[in-house]
């Protein structure tokens, strides 16, 4: 049994790691895509590195994008197997990889209006809106916490991640030459005080790990806390300097999140007056998938659903539909706060809004989760004085804010605390995947201290036998 890792390796976006049996058989563990990796972020997301024709079976963790965004366009180059992942997670993953693919359709068609006029040829998109929709009848949902035989040889199961609504750890036990091991698969790790869903959970004894490292070196508690600094900007910047607070956030997961957490302020009386626009189709969609899986809630929001029978939603909030709605958003005066999308302000309509307001000094653009460094938000959560847009360039006028706490990965101590389960002298081996290079040589140290002994960062493409 060999695995190799084609994605998420010494990077965090863009995970896909193959399992390849003896017997010829392949599973594929997620199928990613790259986001914000500057000029090389599209020839990354056209080469595998392995033949999806050639994949037998594909487990999807969770339905973020660097996690499924190229499942459409393993179909469209000749994958034909099922794709298992959580019933949430079907949910989801259907909204995303049709938005994702109208953002293909669309930006192929704005860049090679460019091309034309410079007589350049045309670029292609990864895959279309109908490849997207075959890879979505591919999806078999399968419940937590139950072995389940998608092979004579291979048992599959998941155990609740807390990452977003229907993430999982996935959990394989491979027979071969009647031996039997278990190679578990952290997918992403969320906190286990998070806001709103159920903890990670415990799982069986694993012989080979992968991990997700993206805050490995990181302690979320050492900042702020994330609720007192979301109202402490909205304070500043629309109350004080009369002014737009731009928040770039994740459709799926940090959406609800803001939501959720303005909603308490507004029932303890905290959240001032303003106008709140959510400027995201998908998030809207995304927050009623959300809305439809009440059992990944934790008890605490199952108690305020007792008294409050949307905790995602209040007085002041506005979902934006149209276009022309959300272009109106750009001539208005008043002071308001505008949650949209992209996470990273690579895509989508946060980058307008980000256009519009950069160069008055009156704004803030809040930056609320993890962004790639070579991103516009990453570049900007760095201090640039200038950033371009769209071609443009704009010199950055308005103040830009962070909020590190609000985070959907754990930090290393929710990462540690999924692995105080596992006896650390009996996993052969462990990998440190969706991490950058340095904070996983950080997180390997503090893991060997732990008494984990043979510690793998894998670079993207590397294979390995697993005795």
């Amino acid at each position: 049994m060999k695995i190799a890792f084609h994605g998420a390796a010494r990077t965090v976006t863009g995970s896909k790691h193959l399992i390849t049996l003896k017997n010829g058989k392949k599973i594929l563990l997620d199928c990613g895509m790259f986001q914000g990796m500057g000029h090389e972020t599209d020839s990354l997301n056209r080469d595998f590195g392995f033949d999806p024709q050639e994949i037998t079976y594909m487990v999807l963790s969770h339905a973020h994008i660097d996690h499924s965004g190229l499942i459409p366009r393993l179909v469209k180059l000749g994958y034909r197997g099922d794709i298992f992942c959580t019933p949430a997670t079907r949910d989801l993953a259907e909204i995303l990889l049709l938005d994702s693919a109208e953002i293909q359709r669309d930006d192929a068609k704005f860049t090679n209006k460019k091309m034309a006029r410079e007589g350049l040829p045309f670029v292609e998109p990864l895959y279309s809106v109908d490849d997207a929709k075959l890879s979505i009848d591919r999806l078999k949902p399968t419940g937590y916490n139950t072995w389940t035989h998608i092979d004579k040889d291979i048992q599959l199961m998941f155990t609740d991640a807390g990452h977003i609504v229907g993430a999982a750890s996935v959990h394989l036990r491979i027979t071969e030459n009647g031996k039997t091991e278990q190679i578990s698969f952290s997918g992403d790790i969320g906190r286990y005080n998070d806001a709103i869903l159920k903890s990670p959970e415990v799982f069986p004894q694993a012989d080979y790990i992968l991990i997700e490292s993206t805050y490995g070196s990181t302690l979320h508690a050492d900042a702020a806390p994330a609720d007192a600094e979301l109202l402490r900007h909205i304070r500043e910047t629309c109350m004080e300097k009369r002014g737009k607070l731009i928040i770039p956030a994740f459709s799926v997961g940090r959406t609800q999140e803001l939501l959720y957490a303005l909603n308490n302020a507004q029932l303890a009386g905290k959240l001032p007056r303003v106008d709140i626009f959510v400027d995201s189709p998908l998030s809207t969609e995304a927050t009623a998938v959300t809305k439809a899986h009440p059992e990944v809630f934790n008890s605490e929001v199952a108690n305020i659903l007792k008294k409050d029978d949307d905790p995602f939603d209040f007085p002041g909030l506005h979902y934006i539909k149209t276009v022309d709605e959300s272009k109106a958003l750009n001539f208005r005066q008043e002071p308001c706060v505008i949650i949209s999308a992209s996470g990273m302000a690579e895509a989508g309509r946060v980058k307008h809004h980000i256009a519009n307001n950069i160069d008055n000094a009156r704004n803030t653009i809040l930056i609320v989760g993890y962004c790639e460094p070579q991103s516009l938000g990453g570049k900007l959560m760095r201090g640039a004085k200038e950033v371009s847009i769209y071609g443009t360039r704009f010199h950055v006028n308005a103040a830009v804010g962070v909020i590190r706490s609000m985070s959907a990965h754990g930090d290393y101590e929710d990462l540690s605390q999924w692995l105080a389960c596992q006896h650390p002298k009996d996993v052969k081996k462990l990998f440190l995947v969706h991490g950058e290079y340095d904070v996983q040589q950080i997180f390997r140290e503090w893991l060997i201290k732990k008494g984990f002994l043979d510690i793998e960062i894998p670079e993207r493409h590397y294979e390995t036998g697993l005795a």
